[in-house]
This record gives C-alpha cells, structure tokens and sequence, in this order.
C-alpha cells in the first residue's frame, strides 16, 4: 500500500518548470530598469555628455563617416517610406500623439505626450547652438541629400529626439502589438534621417538621449503631482 500510495503522488506531482534562459532573464531585467523613469534619465544623461563630448565641428570619425555611408548610401527607390517613417520625429507628431491618447480616453497620457514631444523639440534648438556642428554635407563628401535639404546644424537630432520621448511616453500603455511596431519605429526614424542625409549617427544617439532625458523628467513630474495631490486629499 505504501509503494502504490507514493506513486500515484509521484504521478500527480507537476513537472518543474524548464529554466528560463539568460538572455530572457537579462532582457527582461533591461526593460525592467528602463521602466523607472530615474533609470532613464541616468541612462539619457550619460549619453548626451558622451555623444557630445565626442562630435567634432571639423571633421568626422572613420567608424561614424562608415556607418553614416552605409545608411546614406541605400537605393533612392526607399525615399518615400523613409519620409513617411520620418513624420513620427517631426515637431506635428506631438500634438498628434496628444490628440490620439485624449480620444481613447487617456488625458493624462495626452498631456505626458505633448510635453514630451514639445519640450524635446524646443531644447534640441538649445543644445544644437552649443554644440554646433554642421550637417554630414559639410563634413564629407559624396553625401546623398534627398528631399527638401536640411538647414541648420546637425547635432543633435530633433527628429529622433521626438520619436524616443513619444515612444518612451506611450510603451507602458499600449499592448504586445502596439509596444513592438513602437520599439521598431523609434530607431527607424533615425535611420531615415541618416539616409536622407540630415544627421550624422552621432546627431542621432544624442538626440535620442535627449528624447529619453526630457520624457523621463516629464514622468517624475507626473509621479511628484500625483503624490501631491495624494498628500493633500489626505490632510483634507
């Protein structure tokens, strides 16, 4: 009795789940860090000082001129995608995001939105006067222009600015599909403006710094008010 008692616990026990593996355990703790807003502002912070500490207003480093060529030098025939994909970093993605977010019943995700995008946009203008470094055309030859030509300076990227701020804003609160053709579409804007020839790779990754920088400012400022008006309803 003993002997058929133990096997029919043995047969009932469940299977012990497979290990999960590394590279699933560090992704998820990767996203899981990035969820706090202090994490990306650190994160943002270290590398706009790196980026810009690193550009050059007179020339360009072998391994950015390669990969800059390397985007740059695609074939003509994927300009009209690329322009549409650059729309989601433009100043307009922002008041359209906002508006998008308030229709679904969202207001606060709304107002995150169009801070975000806004206020990027407005202090990459800052940074891009004190950094000021030209567009790829004056540093190295044989650069692809396509489209309406840039002007102004090339560091940092406003486009790739927006994008990060408004993707960061808006992953936490859409679903498995939505969160991936975001997390695609982010790094695509700045890619299209490599290829269309207005930044160069640096310009892009401090402008998405900054993106990363200004979202999570806008975050903490949303979790002080919040906690605020928690405080105060409580003394009330």
């Amino acid at each position: 009795m003993m002997r058929l008692t133990s096997t029919r616990a043995g047969a009932t026990s469940p299977a012990p789940a497979p290990p999960r593996p590394a590279t699933g355990r560090r992704a998820g703790s990767l996203i899981g860090a990035l969820a706090n807003p202090r994490v990306r502002l650190g994160v943002g912070a270290v590398a706009l000082l790196g980026t810009a500490l690193a550009v050059r207003r007179d020339r360009v480093s072998p391994g950015e001129a390669r990969v800059f060529r390397g985007v740059n030098g695609l074939p003509d025939a994927m300009h009209m995608p690329a322009w549409t994909i650059m729309q989601l970093g433009t100043l307009g993605a922002a008041p359209a995001a906002a508006a998008a977010a308030w229709l679904a019943g969202d207001p606060e995700l709304a107002g995150q939105l169009l801070a975000s995008g806004t206020s990027t946009w407005a202090l990459s203008k800052l940074v891009k006067q004190v950094v000021r470094r030209p567009r790829p055309a004056a540093l190295l030859s044989a650069t692809r222009c396509r489209g309406r030509e840039a002007a102004g300076l090339g560091y940092l990227s406003g486009h790739a600015g927006v994008a990060v701020a408004l993707g960061a804003a808006a992953v936490p609160h859409l679903g498995p599909t939505g969160r991936a053709l975001t997390v695609t579409a982010i790094p695509a804007v700045g890619l299209t403006r490599v290829y269309v020839g207005a930044h160069l790779p640096l310009d892009i990754a401090g402008g998405a710094a900054l993106g990363l920088i200004v979202e999570a400012l806008v975050s903490l400022a949303k979790s002080g008010n919040r906690q605020a008006d928690g405080t105060s309803r409580r003394w009330r």
